[in-house]
């Protein structure tokens, strides 16, 4: 409960600290929102704790495009995707979101591309040796198997199914209008929407290899998702709209959630 309660903080944070909005509570809202519509995730710790060092990474991540100590960034990021892959092991995918980062703003240096395989030796280290402390040396070789639990009966559920469909047309309904509204706006926030949407990319891949009834990692997405949505009411000049469009993403999680406890 304490690190679900940090996550928001983070969440927040992030969003501020790197400008993805502006200076409002909308993405903590959609955050905790999609929690309402997919409530399943709450009872997945690893998923929570996976998305928790994933947070931590995007921050950094999302913070290289200031081109100042690029190389540290690279080295911290790393190190919290791989500490979050401790949880997931296929949340190690997320280094590739990492490497499109060094490739957009600074590829020229070698080094860069370096850093994350120093970092992956710092985390095999660390945890090796505390591995070996707890009389546990084998967890990582039985933890990295990178095994497909893909479960088809999952999302032929028709209360999985309907909800995963929509929630993924939106999301990329909404990088679609993301991406024309910014088509004016400099490279710097096209570039930052390209890593949120590819995190998202990521994050729903890993929805496809490992979610079962067990399993939610559906979670990861959230952010991504969050800021978009922000950014889309943020984008709503006229404010009776706006308060219409913020009723509605209110109302419907909650019936959506009801329905589903009802029909259950």
């Amino acid at each position: 409960l304490a690190v679900l309660l940090f996550t928001f903080f983070i969440v927040n944070f992030v969003v501020i600290r790197n400008k993805l909005t502006g200076a409002n509570s909308y993405t903590i809202l959609f955050f905790a929102l999609l929690m309402v519509i997919f409530p399943e995730t709450l009872t997945d710790h690893n998923a929570i704790l996976c998305n928790f060092f994933l947070l931590l990474a995007t921050r950094r991540i999302i913070s290289m495009r200031s081109l100042k100590n690029v190389k540290n960034k690279i080295f911290d990021a790393s190190l919290w995707i791989l500490f979050g892959s401790l949880f997931y092991d296929w949340a190690m995918l997320y280094l590739l979101v990492v490497f499109i980062a060094i490739y957009i703003y600074e590829p020229k240096n070698l080094k860069n591309w370096l850093v994350p395989f120093a970092a992956g030796f710092v985390v095999f280290m660390t945890c090796y040796g505390f591995l070996v402390l707890t009389g546990n040396q084998d967890f990582l070789f039985r933890h990295y198997q990178f095994s497909i639990k893909f479960d088809a009966d999952y999302y032929l559920n028709w209360v999985n199914s309907p909800k995963l469909i929509i929630y993924t047309l939106l999301f990329f309904m909404l990088s679609i209008f993301s991406f024309l509204k910014l088509g004016k706006s400099g490279v710097g926030k096209i570039v930052t929407t390209r890593l949120i949407v590819f995190s998202f990319v990521i994050g729903l891949l890993l929805n496809v290899l490992i979610s079962t009834d067990e399993l939610h990692p559906i979670l990861l997405t959230f952010f991504p998702a969050a800021v978009l949505m922000t950014n889309y009411v943020e984008w709503i000049k006229r404010d009776n709209i706006k308060e219409i469009v913020l009723l509605f993403s209110i109302f419907i999680p909650f019936i959506i959630f009801l329905s589903i406890m009802i029909l259950k």
